[in-house]
């Protein structure tokens, strides 16, 4: 197996296992303003917020590192197989 998808399985479980504690442990409502979008604050518990938070943080890194791998299906030329 690869040792950096290990550490990173290993890390995203350790986010997650965060994640969870948080939700246990932080149940009291936080109010969230966003002027140019929200018109009112919104409150919600903590731990739904931090989620949120979380989610686009986790997405927007999905986005930017998507993509831009090798092309495949293509060899070198002058390279002949024994």
């Amino acid at each position: 197996m690869n040792a950096k998808l290990l550490f990173k399985t290993l890390f995203l479980i350790v986010i997650l296992l965060l994640l969870v504690m948080i939700g246990l442990n932080n149940q009291q409502p936080v109010s969230f303003a966003l002027r140019p979008l929200l018109h009112k604050p919104l409150s919600q518990p903590a731990a739904i917020m931090y989620f949120a938070c979380f989610a686009v943080g986790l997405i927007t890194g999905t986005v930017l590192t998507a993509g831009g791998g090798k092309k495949g299906g293509t060899s070198k030329p002058g390279k002949s197989e024994k």
